[in-house]
């Protein structure tokens, strides 16, 4: 047993010479000192030696085994050490090189247009007004003079929820929440998503944006429409902008006109982006109608107002010259990072 017991030490000490791992090393002491290993197994044995042998080669195998132990102790230290210094080499920072600039975020370019509208109309005096994107009906078609039926609603087609809520189609029942709640005089632009049940394509999604203005007061007139149509037009495609009405039919306004800017490509002239007409259709716009001042509890004979709308979607496409809409939902940072 003795020669059996060098024996192990020798080859030990061999094998621990050529280990080069952590791994390797844990998986050779579990080989030789391990409950199952080589040692302990010869150890296991000496019950069959007679009794005079037994302390000699106990005293030996203590001795092989601190040896043993001692030396993978050593090697471990090695190990640790080389493994410690090829991570200082491979992560070794150089202090002189120059610093990464972090990339920073930038606003979707609906939210910039957003923005630069807003601080055009609080100029003129408005406030901000927002209500939620899950509508009654009555609020989003009754009060506006549309009633169940109504052909209106057919262009609005929309999502319901049941029969009496839906997702808004625009934002006018921020409108009559104002006027429910608030006695003239109202200045008030709504921002806001809406809704509508549109097939996806270059001109047209089911949820996009829009800007709706609301002006309540004594002696409002169509005048007064125009010129703060004609001051926001200017300002956001530039000083020599001109606006033109052209009469349409909305029922919740009377008189009611589309409103056109002259292209701000061509200045006028006709080219593609404006079919060769020299003007582009923004928005919408009227006098509130009497009826609507009635639903709301507003004395039409004693109060008038104006309102338009406008797709904020669509004043952001024209600001940029963008031609899909699509491009405003599709999340592509190539895209985005443009503005």
């Amino acid at each position: 047993m003795k020669e059996r017991l060098e024996q192990i030490k020798t080859e030990a000490m061999e094998v621990l010479k050529g280990l080069n791992s952590l791994e390797q090393l844990e998986e050779f002491r579990v080989k030789v000192l391990g409950k199952k290993g080589e040692l302990t197994l010869v150890l296991r044995e000496m019950g069959r030696l007679p009794k005079e042998e037994r302390p000699v080669v106990g005293q030996l195998a203590n001795e092989i085994r601190t040896t043993l132990e001692n030396a993978l102790n050593a090697k471990r230290t090695e190990l640790e050490e080389a493994a410690l210094a090829k991570r200082l080499e491979e992560e070794t920072i150089d202090v002189t090189v120059p610093g990464k600039k972090p990339a920073m975020g930038k606003l979707h370019p609906l939210t910039q247009v957003l923005y630069e509208l807003e601080d055009i109309f609080l100029g003129m005096g408005f406030d901000v007004a927002e209500g939620p994107e899950v509508e009654w009906d009555k609020y989003n078609f009754e009060y506006l003079n549309i009633p169940k039926n109504h052909p209106a609603r057919d262009t609005q087609d929309t999502f319901y929820i049941n029969d009496n809520i839906l997702l808004r189609t625009h934002t006018s029942p921020v409108q009559i929440r104002t006027m429910l709640k608030q006695k003239p005089p109202i200045k008030i632009i709504c921002p806001g998503r809406v809704y509508r049940s549109d097939a996806v394509d270059a001109t047209h999604s089911p949820i996009f944006h829009q800007i709706e203005g609301l002006v309540v007061d004594r002696n409002i007139t169509m005048g007064d429409l125009k010129g703060v149509l004609d001051v926001f037009a200017k300002q956001v495609f530039g000083p020599q902008t001109q606006t033109r009405f052209r009469p349409h039919h909305f029922p919740f306004t009377e008189p009611s006109a589309e409103v056109d800017v002259s292209c701000s490509i061509c200045h006028g002239e006709g080219c593609r982006i404006c079919s060769y007409t020299g003007w582009i259709e923004i928005l919408g716009a009227g006098m509130v109608h009497p009826k609507v001042l009635e639903y709301c509890g507003i004395n039409p004979e004693e109060y008038s107002g104006f309102a338009f709308g406008m797709g904020l979607d669509r004043i952001t496409n024209l600001k940029y010259g963008i031609d899909d809409i699509r491009l405003l939902f599709e999340n592509d940072i190539r895209f985005l990072k443009q503005f």
